[in-house]
């Protein structure tokens, strides 16, 4: 058979996008799963680092109300509220210390101290807990705060007021770190 002229001769199909993207597609679950593991690696840091903050303004929140004792009379042991304050200060930096100590034993080791399952559970629970716990001192402290500065703006009373910032800071690093907690759970698996 012979082609008419006036038929234009089409090429040969050049190699279809599908096909050029199929062997990537086999080679695409080895970067996944780097993928996977560098996300993983940023989880772990970030969880440390939130953390690693907590400890540091439940420390500061912890050791400016326990020198909050000043010679004009006024010392934060006589005031429920700022005993709370102080107490809470106490346990999260206790709660704080042990899990930032826990993830970097784990990163460095890669050796787990408690199961995969039962730390995203303990991590999770612990952080909402205490995060809930470090923002009603805060809050139990300013209205006390605010009622003895209209009295008199003094340095206990901007004491007071630093040691509730650090608290609100420790809650707000606390409260980052129960949302990576929260994320680590969702995507725990149960196999």
């Amino acid at each position: 058979m012979t082609k008419p002229a006036d038929a234009e001769e089409t090429p040969p199909p050049a190699a279809d996008a599908e096909s050029q993207s199929a062997p990537a597609a086999a080679g695409g679950g080895f970067s996944n799963i780097i993928q996977r593991w560098r996300r993983e690696g940023i989880v772990k840091r970030g969880c440390v680092a939130f953390r690693a903050f907590g400890l540091l303004f439940s420390l500061l929140a912890f050791i400016i109300m326990a020198t909050n004792q000043h010679g004009d009379g006024r010392e934060f042991d006589k005031y429920e509220e700022y005993r709370y304050v102080l107490a809470i200060a106490i346990l999260s930096a206790l709660y704080t210390g042990f899990q930032t100590g826990r993830h970097i034993h784990e990163i460095h080791t890669n050796k787990e101290i408690i199961s995969r399952k039962n730390a995203s559970i303990f991590d999770f629970i612990g952080d909402q807990i205490v995060a809930y716990l470090l923002l009603s001192a805060a809050s139990a402290a300013v209205p006390l705060t605010n009622n003895m500065r209209r009295g008199g703006d003094n340095i206990f009373t901007d004491s007071s007021a630093a040691a509730i910032s650090m608290e609100f800071f420790a809650f707000f690093s606390l409260g980052l770190s129960a949302l990576i907690s929260g994320f680590k759970l969702s995507n725990q698996t149960y196999i």
